[in-house]
């Protein structure tokens, strides 16, 4: 039985990438001066990078390289950090809510002594006021770890984030489940060897999911049943601890 639930941030905790992320880099080009436009379409595959800094870097490598010989290593931690500010500035009017049944399964875990965490990309302060904004002022202080940002080197799909947060939990990987909504993080929470649950965003509903052990569309409420696409259909309507624990009974655990 597994002892903790380690969540993604953007796509699986909510809905953040097409309205939220996306729009934030706009402005901070704006603010630079600079004539990029990232559309629905483009930052859909710009998103098959992870990490912002390194989603900026692959989009002048590979659609302005007119501009490959610039100052990169200065002017993209530059746009970052205002491409930040955008984005904390839209999180904290609370314009982003949380996924069906996030809250729900996290107050579900709280209370049954589950531990939880957090294995992001993201920077500390976009999970700091996402989770304040639209969870819970004290929200925070729910998640035991918070590995976000540049604490590893290298983003998913590497499994380095998620090894780091489990050397913190001090547990084994078969010992959690890990929530994602991305090949991308689905790759690399199941490089750690933790048995991963998939709910899809409208960015990667296209993703191979192949090795989750469950993909579902959300994870549903009660009377907003969720609808799964993958998986030991155990014909509930929506996620709960229950059904997580059988799903990583079924599933086991080992590096994918």
């Amino acid at each position: 039985m597994f002892e903790a639930l380690i969540f993604d941030v953007d796509g699986t905790l909510a809905d953040t990438e097409r309205d939220g992320h996306r729009l934030a880099f706009n402005r901070a080009f704006q603010s630079f001066g600079l004539d990029w436009e990232w559309d629905v379409g483009l930052y859909g595959e710009l998103l098959q990078v992870t990490g912002g800094k390194e989603r900026m870097r692959h989009y002048v490598q590979r659609h302005r390289p007119d501009l490959a010989s610039s100052d990169l290593d200065a002017l993209i931690p530059a746009l970052h950090r205002q491409k930040t500010q955008h984005y904390t500035e839209h999180l904290a009017q609370g314009g982003i809510p949380m996924r069906p049944g996030v809250r729900r399964l996290l107050q579900e875990a709280r209370a049954a002594g589950v531990r939880l965490a957090i294995a992001t990309t993201t920077t500390p302060d976009n999970v700091s006021v996402l989770l304040r904004s639209s969870l819970d002022p004290s929200a925070e202080a729910w998640f035991e770890v918070i590995g976000a940002g540049d604490v590893v080197a290298a983003k998913k799909p590497a499994p380095d984030i998620y090894l780091w947060v489990l050397e913190r939990l001090g547990l084994p990987a078969h010992r959690c489940l890990a929530l994602e909504d991305s090949e991308n993080g689905l790759r690399a929470s199941r490089r750690a060897g933790i048995p991963t649950v998939v709910t899809i965003s409208d960015y990667t509903r296209d993703q191979d999911f192949s090795g989750a052990v469950a993909v579902l569309t959300d994870l549903g409420d009660p009377g907003e049943p969720m609808t799964q696409l993958a998986g030991p259909d155990l014909g509930r309507e929506y996620v709960d601890l229950a059904l997580l624990r059988r799903w990583h009974e079924a599933a086991g655990a080992g590096p994918a």
